[in-house]
């Protein structure tokens, strides 16, 4: 049985009940014997689709409880002594969200398209000059750092005593950093109590004339500078967020059993921007002073997450190759070596390969990211998705759309729908089968859309964004230089 297959049984296999009966009653071959399996599972009948290209799916499913409900990520975070909780930033799970947030979706969206283009224009190598006024440590004008909003948080201990920190983590950026007492600037408001380094006996500041001082600068926005005999960083963000502070070491713990000595981080001092109410962020990205880089003796730089299907379910990241059953494409390094590349040579909608000259998604290459939240394919291969895709919703009433997104449906009228399948061919022939969640954005019952969108032309970056990997355990191998996909990582 090839990867595929492997895949789309184990994605089958895996779904909660509504899916299973869902995917049961597509399989009974007369229009009689259909009738009586939606009666039997109590919703109302999908529009009848024999083609084993589409799959039924629940509307009810698609959306997120009020309550944060456990998953099968409970057992790996239990399992593993190196894993965390993920958790939505909007989701019920995290006690700093509001039910405003969660609704706000046209100001979501906004953001994304900001880090797709904060993305594109570093990639592209238009981010300007950059530098750092060590006089009054002010952050530089121009950047070309990845905008810092995301979706998952993860919670870490910072300090001895050991403080917990709601952070967010991203693979497309490579400082960490929370922010700091005395907020010698500004900091915006956050849910846990800022951290205090006056507080922890395992803090220290990195001196301005050492090697690791000077390093940084690939790692942030600007060159470093001084205050007294303390290292500053600092780094704005391609929306216009920033944060400067003291270059500091402490003491990271990710949870009872790990816990990393003379971590190197940024101690905030003065941050402003859209960064919700955590406290910071963890960078993962590639760069020498990412988390990845700095424990590679301890996990090899190897990490894997699974974002569940939901914002109401729980995930998890990994640090370190505790086995599972991920099959892998190889990785590919970019313009800028500190994101991640992945070769995507082919799209797959209702079981057939779409007609998309691999040349097309070879022209600026694909970076897999977990902040940014929708796909962004170069506009041929998207058109062709959309065009297939149509095809498929054919029996669907269509509605307005939404940007950044083009193809939209009503389905409030329905209890089940049918939607053709999406696999994604990456480089090794690595077939993925998305899940449907991975497929659909769901804005409301009558309105819900095709959640991948198009670059303005072929020769931009394209983006493998975070709902395409909802399920899926995403294995970075960065020793081996590859990435996997394993089904079932959590729901």
């Amino acid at each position: 049985m090839d990867v595929q297959s492997v895949i789309a049984c184990n994605n089958r296999s895996s779904k909660t009940s509504s899916h299973k009966e869902a995917q049961v009653m597509t399989a009974v071959p007369t229009s009689s014997s259909l009738l009586l399996a939606c009666v039997l599972i109590f919703s109302a009948c999908s529009l009848p689709s024999s083609s084993v290209g589409s799959q039924a799916v629940s509307v009810a499913s698609l959306f997120p409880s009020s309550l944060c409900s456990s998953s099968s990520s409970d057992n790996a975070v239990n399992n593993r002594k190196s894993t965390l909780s993920v958790i939505h930033r909007f989701g019920p799970c995290n006690r700093g969200s509001s039910s405003k947030d969660r609704q706000n979706h046209a100001q979501l969206l906004r953001q994304d398209d900001e880090r797709v283009s904060s993305i594109q224009s570093k990639l592209s190598g238009i981010a300007g000059d950059q530098s750092l006024a060590s006089s009054n440590v002010r952050i530089p004008a121009k950047s070309g750092s990845t905008f810092a909003i995301g979706n998952y948080v993860v919670t870490i201990g910072l300090g001895n005593p050991k403080k917990d920190l709601n952070v967010l983590f991203d693979t497309g950026s490579d400082l960490t950093w929370t922010q700091c007492r005395p907020c010698a600037g500004f900091c915006y408001n956050q849910t846990d109590q800022v951290f205090d380094p006056s507080q922890s006996s395992s803090y220290a500041n990195v001196s301005c004339s050492s090697t690791t001082c000077s390093q940084i600068r690939s790692g942030t926005s600007a060159a470093p500078g001084c205050a007294g005999s303390a290292c500053v960083y600092g780094v704005k963000y391609g929306d216009g967020s920033f944060t400067v502070g003291l270059f500091a070491t402490e003491r990271l713990t990710l949870s009872p059993a790990e816990v990393i000595e003379n971590f190197q981080f940024g101690c905030g001092q003065n941050n402003r921007g859209l960064f919700g109410r955590v406290a910071g962020l963890i960078g993962l990205g590639r760069d020498r002073i990412s988390l990845v880089e700095q424990t590679a003796s301890k996990y090899g730089r190897y990490f894997s997450y699974c974002l569940p299907s939901l914002s109401s379910s729980l995930g998890h990241l990994s640090f370190g190759n505790s086995g599972g059953s991920s099959a892998f494409t190889p990785m590919i390094t970019l313009s800028d070596p500190s994101f991640y590349g992945i070769n995507l040579v082919g799209i797959s909608v209702g079981g057939n390969k779409l007609s998309i000259p691999q040349t097309i998604f070879s022209n600026a290459g694909t970076v897999i990211d977990s902040g940014t939240t929708i796909t962004r394919l170069p506009q041929t291969a998207y058109k062709a998705l959309q065009a297939a895709f149509r095809q498929g919703m054919k029996n669907y009433t269509m509605v307005p759309a939404v940007s950044p997104f083009d193809t939209c449906y009503d389905f409030s009228k329905y209890d089940e729908v049918s939607i053709p399948k999406v696999m994604f061919t990456f480089g090794g022939g690595l077939n993925v089968d998305l899940d449907p969640t991975g497929i659909l954005y769901v804005l409301s019952r009558a309105q819900v859309c095709l959640a991948f969108a198009g670059n303005a032309d072929d020769r931009s970056v394209g983006i493998y964004g975070n709902t395409q990997q909802k399920t899926f355990e995403v294995t970075y191998d960065v020793a081996g230089g590859r990435i996997g996909f394993g089904p079932n990582g959590c729901q």
